[in-house]
């Protein structure tokens, strides 16, 4: 699994922390962060959940 985003687009709804916090952080300005761009086997199906519910889409998941 290979997680990539896109902080340009990013609207600071903070989804993804909330759903994926090994995955994902917010900088002060509350825009993602990407702690790691290939999580963990058990961080899985909350990282394709975390894709799923930002509303900016800025999450991309390939694998």
């Amino acid at each position: 699994m290979r997680v990539t985003v896109d902080k340009d687009l990013c609207i600071g709804a903070g989804q993804c922390v909330v759903t994926a916090p090994d995955v994902f952080d917010q900088d002060d300005d509350g825009l993602v962060e990407l702690l790691t761009d290939a999580p963990a086997d058990t961080d899985r199906e909350a990282v394709k959940e975390a894709e799923h519910v930002c509303p900016a889409r800025v999450i991309s998941v390939e694998g």
